[in-house]
């Protein structure tokens, strides 16, 4: 496997010294996309967040500032993530706050516990979509809302290519997404697409 192909497969599960640049990426490379998906949630209160798949911490951090009474439970299975999402918040642990722990998204361990669930940049990676939406329905209390943002809508080039070469990546369509969900238990599910870019946005209710 080339250097290239190495490091981008690393978006998976990043490990080693390779896994610490790419997560050292993502927290500045999706915030843009990221912040764009935080724009739909609707006014809302949560009392508990669940960030899946938290990666380097830069967006369950601004979860928290935009909720800032809200306590947020970060998850991941890669251990570099988890080292680099406790350094970006560390005050938001001290103070109580924020929570970052191992965890598989196929098996969580949360029952009807958080109010809002997100997945940036993730889903890709997830072994069984309806199975692991399953799992995050369990995980939200009745009412609560789950919302996915995605820079790729599962048809544009450069994330097809990106698909070709890194193991077990998927990238889903819209359709797709939100036939999942409802399979899932999820209703009232809406989307939406970047204007000029192939982002998507897909939140759902339980």
């Amino acid at each position: 496997m080339g250097l290239f192909r190495n490091f981008v497969n690393q978006t998976r599960k990043p490990e080693g010294f390779l896994g610490k640049m790419m997560v050292n990426g993502m927290n500045d490379g999706h915030a843009k996309m990221a912040d764009w998906g935080m724009s739909h949630l609707s006014i809302m209160a949560p009392d508990e967040i669940l960030e899946v798949g938290c990666g380097g911490g830069r967006n369950a951090f601004e979860l928290m500032q935009k909720y800032p009474a809200a306590k947020l439970t970060a998850i991941d299975y890669s251990n570099v993530s988890l080292e680099k999402a406790k350094v970006y918040n560390a005050d938001m642990i001290s103070n109580g706050r924020c929570e970052v722990e191992k965890g598989d998204v196929s098996q969580l361990k949360y029952n009807e516990q958080y109010d809002l669930a997100t997945a940036f940049e993730t889903i890709y990676f997830w072994p069984g979509l309806e199975k692991c939406f399953a799992e995050v329905n369990k995980a939200l209390k009745p009412d609560g809302t789950f919302m996915i943002c995605n820079e790729s809508d599962g048809r544009d080039k450069a994330s097809l290519h990106f698909e070709s070469i890194i193991d077990g990546m998927k990238c889903y369509t819209v359709e797709e997404i939100e036939d999942a969900l409802i399979k899932a238990g999820f209703s009232r599910v809406r989307a939406d697409h970047h204007e000029s870019k192939p982002w998507i946005t897909v939140i759902a209710e339980k």
